[in-house]
């Protein structure tokens, strides 16, 4: 569904409310929603008559008022007389320049899906994920407190500069106390008149936003009729009641713009601290933060948030630059720097302009005041922090979120300790500046991406607007407090990590998921499998499991032993499609993926329909994978009737936890699609023929029985790895060293290469016959291997007479040979070989053998799984491997 003709639910960063309108009421839920772009709600189905508003009226007006703040009124003077007309035409230019670059994303993000509570907290949260979305939000929550303190104080400072004590008007204007703690008195009052109207009267200031505008924009008019009409005159500066003096006011002279032009730091009288560059940025920054101002019932939002809100910043931009172009060419600087509120002092008529800072004022306390309950509420509804944030999601019957408004007022009455403006403004800047950069880096996200979803109609950025805006946002919060930024990056971090850690899964898409396919989609064509080579091999497995409640210590063993490499667990379905209604694997793949975030293991999932397992394997084999990520190596578990333990009963992850794993797998459902392990006795999964495979193959054996935490507990002894590189089915094979054995011993390597396993020691065992005087040869010519292949094994040679006594007997006898190993060996020299390996001494945590090759007759299949089952009876954890490619080179 298109956008373009979908009004969205909310834009604005707060939205003001009528009764049934706030998102979550009853009202909103019976409304039917469709999803549009991005996956998010784009607004009901037909078109909602209450979203009347224009471009103007929803959009125009309501982010200029936001702009329009103290600062247009209270700081004009402030800027040009310490920074001079030309860094403040440079002060103006960067700030709009970022403040552009972020309503390009936000034009791009907005007119691509619907913006509902929490504005720049919505747009966020549900491009990045909850973690950006949640510590960002927070910070432009606090962004919006602090500003509401900051237009607070600058009213009160307006208010005592005509009725203070020590104020500029004459003597009998002079009625209010002046004082620290009269300040903070004085905007706590105003501060609970704006409570007020917020959890009563609400939508009273929301139909008062157009008549405030038509003041503000009055008073502007008035101002710069003042500059043209009014003529020289001197204007007296009362710094207190024992020391005034007299300014001028020169109109419009060149000598007064050129003596303005410069930059002339000096203290600044409301604070009594140096200014800098940076400080009055912050301050004038101020003055632009209201860009996300925009009413959310508006007829097309598509075409009005962008035209609208591009309008409100050039319209602002044009006041700001003839205010400061006006004020460099008419007032003396001393009048700048010591008089803040000197419009009223030139002004044809003075009250008027006393009414658009209270107006302005007081609009900007209001508008910051909801619009940060607002973005508390939608945080709280989200549950991103739980207990802290729980009673901010209570709503009246009206739907305004009373307990959220309460939450902001305690916040701004700390704030309001601050005292001055200019103490807190530059923290304000700086949250503002995290939040646009963050704005700017979701739009930029989504651009990387390449999402196919991601079509806004807006079309007038690119991902060098993003990026641009970015830089310049992280570069002007360093500039203006290094300590701010870093403390307000690391304060975002810990929130960040916070978040990853204790909220739950969303359903909101995750942005990084985008970011990750596209980048691996790039390097996996970049992966050519002509290209590989053998020192660069690694292990890349796939793991047929049948049940995991039986195979899961094996899961974990292959993890270990996969280094760096592809790990799949595979899955095979007895079932003919073409029977079916319909794939009854997919309903499969959230039980396995959850398993696999039970078992902590780095494990993809292939799952498989096939009329048998091994015609479903070879599926596995051949289509797993992409690229040059394929499986090239087969584990198997062993073809017997050992009846492992429920591991699911062991284990506290799965016997213990039941929260819901938020992807719609809870953990009774997860033990429920796994059948119990079956008995002794039970028909096998696949006959023989079935289970041999002609390829990089591992038969594991016994691994129900490893205990990883038991053999390297502190209190245990040392553990062994043991290697078997004989093909003890063919003992007059006469090389140690052929593809099979140097892959079965790179495996071996590998696993002691694992931290968890590095405890473990590999040995390699050498069969020799007594009479044979080469045998010394043979380990010389081991233990030089061991060296070219960087290999730490301990030799040990083992004595075998009696072995190969068993296998010489029954060749002799007369036994005709066929071809193939099955007709060669007897299951007496087998339980000799068995015997052997049992008493070679120490705790041997895993065992290496030598899996000889299938035989080439398939009748023989069977009597080579029971030569197999005898050669490895009772030997504990064993890893039966037949290797057909190199995997080991000496070279550089």
């Amino acid at each position: 569904m298109s956008t373009e003709s979908s009004p969205l639910l909310s834009y604005r960063l707060f939205s003001v409310v009528d009764e049934g309108e706030m998102p979550g009421t009853q009202a909103q839920e019976e409304t039917p929603l469709v999803r549009g772009d991005m996956g998010v709600a784009v607004g009901p189905p037909h078109p909602d008559p209450a979203r009347r508003l224009s471009t103007f009226f929803g959009v125009v007006v309501p982010t200029v008022l936001s702009m329009f703040s103290i600062v247009v009124f209270m700081r004009v003077g402030f800027v040009v007389g310490h920074a001079g007309f030309l860094q403040s035409l440079l002060m103006l230019v960067v700030a709009y320049v970022i403040i552009l670059l972020t309503v390009l994303s936000i034009c791009a993000i907005c007119t691509n899906g619907a913006i509902q509570g929490g504005g720049a907290y919505f747009m966020i949260s549900r491009t990045l994920g909850p973690e950006f979305g949640g510590s960002i939000g927070l910070m432009f929550y606090l962004a919006n407190v602090c500003a509401c303190g900051v237009y607070i104080l600058g009213l009160v400072e307006a208010v005592l500069d005509v009725f203070g004590a020590e104020g500029t008007d004459p003597p009998g204007a002079r009625v209010l106390p002046q004082g620290y703690f009269y300040s903070f008195l004085y905007g706590s009052v105003v501060l609970l008149l704006c409570l007020l109207v917020c959890l009563v009267g609400a939508r009273i200031y929301a139909r008062a936003a157009f008549l405030i505008f038509l003041v503000v924009n009055l008073v502007l008019v008035a101002i710069f009729v003042s500059f043209v009409a009014v003529g020289p005159r001197q204007v007296p500066v009362a710094r207190d009641a024992n020391h005034t003096f007299n300014t001028s006011f020169t109109g419009f002279r060149l000598a007064t713009l050129r003596a303005n032009l410069p930059a002339m730091y000096s203290r600044d009288y409301t604070t009594n601290n140096l200014m800098t560059f940076a400080t009055v940025f912050a301050v004038m920054f101020n003055g632009c933060t209201g860009i996300m101002g925009g009413s959310g019932e508006l007829r097309n939002a598509s075409s009005s948030i962008p035209k609208g809100t591009i309008i409100a910043v050039v319209y602002t931009f044009i006041i700001y630059f003839l205010l400061f172009l006006m004020t460099s060419f008419t007032c003396e600087r001393t009048l700048l720097k010591e008089d803040y509120g000197f419009f009223r002092s030139i002004n044809l008529w003075p009250p008027l302009v006393l009414v658009g800072v209270y107006a302005a004022s007081l609009s900007a306390s209001m508008s910051s005041l909801i619009g940060a309950s607002r973005i508390l509420h939608a945080l709280a509804k989200d549950d991103l922090f739980g207990i802290i944030l729980a009673p901010a999601k209570i709503v009246s019957k009206g739907g305004n979120p009373w307990v959220a408004v309460l939450y902001t007022w305690a916040l701004v009455q700390l704030v309001l300790f601050a005292g001055k403006l200019n103490t807190i403004a530059g923290i304000v800047t700086v949250f503002y500046l995290v939040a646009y950069a963050a704005v700017d880096l979701a739009c930029l996200a989504l651009e990387w991406a390449s999402a196919p979803n991601f079509r806004p109609t807006f079309q007038l950025f690119s991902w060098h607007t993003c990026l641009l805006g970015i830089a310049s946002c992280v570069l002007m919060m360093f500039l203006i407090s290094p300590a701010g930024a870093s403390g307000s990056l690391v304060l975002m971090l810990a929130l960040l990590g916070f978040i990853h850690l204790r909220a739950p899964a969303s359903s909101w898409g995750y942005i990084s998921q985008a970011l990750i396919f596209h980048q691996v989609r790039k390097y996996l064509l970049l992966l050519d499998v002509r290209k590989e080579h053998v020192k660069f091999w690694r292990p890349q497995m796939l793991l047929m499991v049948a049940n995991p409640r039986s195979g899961a210590q094996l899961i974990h063993f292959v993890n270990d032993l996969k280094k760096g490499g592809l790990f799949v667990l595979g899955h095979v379905e007895i079932g003919e499609l073409d029977t079916m209604p319909s794939d009854p694997i997919q309903a499969h793949y959230n039980f396995w993926l959850s398993l696999v975030d039970k078992l902590n293991v780095k494990a993809f999932v292939d799952l498989t329909l096939s009329p048998s397992v091994r015609q479903g394997t070879q599926h596995l084999l051949r289509i797993t994978g992409l690229g040059g990520m394929k499986p090239n190596t087969l584990v198997l578990g062993f073809y017997d009737a050992f009846v492992p333990d429920d591991y699911f009963l062991r284990d506290p992850a799965f016997s213990q936890a039941r929260e819901n794993d938020h992807f719609g797998v809870d953990l009774p459902a997860l033990q429920a699609h796994f059948p119990p392990v079956r008995g002794a006795g039970a028909s096998k999964a696949l006959p023989a023929a079935e289970y041999v495979m002609h390829k990089n193959v591992c038969l594991a054996r016994y691994f129900p029985l490893l205990d990883k935490q038991r053999l390297f507990s502190s209190k245990a002894e040392g553990c062994f790895v043991d290697v078997w590189p004989l093909n003890l089915l063919r003992p007059d094979t006469p090389a140690y060293v052929d593809v099979c054995s140097l892959f079965l011993l790179q495996l071996a390597c590998i696993l002691t290469m694992v931290s968890s396993w590095r405890a473990a020691c590999l040995r390699l065992f050498l069969c020799v016959e007594s009479g044979d005087r080469g045998w010394v040869a043979k380990e010389e010519k081991l233990k030089e291997l061991l060296s070219k292949l960087r290999i730490k094994a301990a030799i040990r040679a083992v004595t075998w007479d009696h072995v190969v006594a068993l296998h010489g007997q029954r060749l002799a006898a007369g036994e005709p040979f066929l071809n193939s190993a099955a007709r060669q060996v007897t299951d007496e020299y087998l339980a000799a070989v068995n015997a052997l390996v049992l008493q070679q001494g120490g705790q041997v945590a895993v065992r290496f053998l030598y899996l000889p090759r299938p035989p080439a007759d398939t009748s023989m299949y069977e009597r080579y799984l029971q030569q197999l089952e005898i050669l490895t009876r009772d030997l504990g954890p064993t890893l039966l491997v037949h290797g057909l490619t190199p995997v080991t080179c000496t070279e550089l």
